[in-house]
């Protein structure tokens, strides 16, 4: 279960996202030709987002889905992000940045794949079946169930085993153009959202 607070966040989400997509080596050649190497010239628009759980309720963990400014006949992208309340140790690669949020304090922001909170939560969605985690808002009257704007599932079977980190592969689709494809013994995670009706493969997981 995700709790959200209503809080102001400086900078936001798709600010920071602004200038730091265009520096990733999987960002579409396209949409960087229009960006000036540095930053996108306006904000990613979200599309939809879903979280997964962190067991110990310290990590925020959340996947964006971005469509670019103006690039209608651009793929999607996949952004999966957490949320800490202090520095990972050793992900120093992986930090897009910190924000300001009203009521959590500072958060360093970091591209989730580097972060193995997310990486455990994702192989064990795939592998089990599992979804996206539910959300609720903090009221003054108590938690208030919101629906999500994205739908995850995964291809695995309830109650499988889900081996240590090390012993996966997982491969995480950045660009949602279509064309990526999962191994015959790969668990999946496919989501959908406004205007993908169809599941979307999210990433595979298989064991190395």
């Amino acid at each position: 279960m995700a709790i959200l607070h209503s809080a102001t966040i400086t900078p936001t989400k798709t600010e920071l996202l602004t200038a730091w997509l265009p520096a990733q080596p999987w960002f579409p050649a396209d949409a960087a030709d229009a960006a000036d190497d540095t930053a996108l010239p306006v904000e990613p628009v979200r599309i939809g987002t879903f979280r997964f759980d962190d067991p110990a309720g310290q990590v925020g963990v959340e996947t964006l889905i971005l469509e670019l400014p103006g690039a209608t006949d651009l793929p999607l992208l996949q952004v999966p992000l957490t949320y800490r309340d202090a520095p990972l140790a050793g992900a120093d690669a992986w930090l897009i940045g910190n924000m300001e949020h009203s009521v959590l304090g500072t958060r360093w922001v970091y591209d989730a794949l580097g972060d193995p909170v997310y990486l455990r939560e994702l192989a064990s969605a795939a592998l089990t079946g599992g979804t996206e985690a539910e959300q609720f808002h903090e009221t003054p009257d108590g938690p208030v169930r919101i629906e999500g704007t994205a739908q995850v599932r995964g291809s695995g079977a309830p109650g499988t085993a889900v081996p240590d980190l090390d012993g996966l592969e997982i491969t995480v689709v950045r660009v949602l153009d279509g064309t990526a494809g999962a191994a015959p013994d790969a668990a999946t995670l496919t989501g959908t959202w406004a205007g993908q009706a169809s599941p979307a493969l999210l990433a595979t997981v298989a064991a190395r």
